[in-house]
């Protein structure tokens, strides 16, 4: 079965242990939407970022979590 995972990050790249602990994901869709629903009290637990990973495969990122960067 696929895993799918975020990687928590400084802005600078150093990772960090999120606010939110999150679940294991078994679709995009659902890591997503978690993302999605948590990124606010993530940003204020000290993430600037997060990285989406299918295993061990990095899907994209870093993402910013702050609102006022695109």
């Amino acid at each position: 079965m696929t895993a799918w995972t975020w990687r928590f990050e400084k802005a600078d790249g150093t990772e960090v242990q999120p606010a939110v602990q999150p679940e294991e994901f078994t679709t995009q869709g659902d890591a997503e939407s978690w993302i999605g629903e948590y990124w606010k009290d993530l940003l204020a637990g000290g993430a600037d970022q997060v990285r989406l990973f299918e295993d061990v495969t990095e899907i994209y990122g870093p993402m910013s979590l702050h609102a006022d960067e695109s």
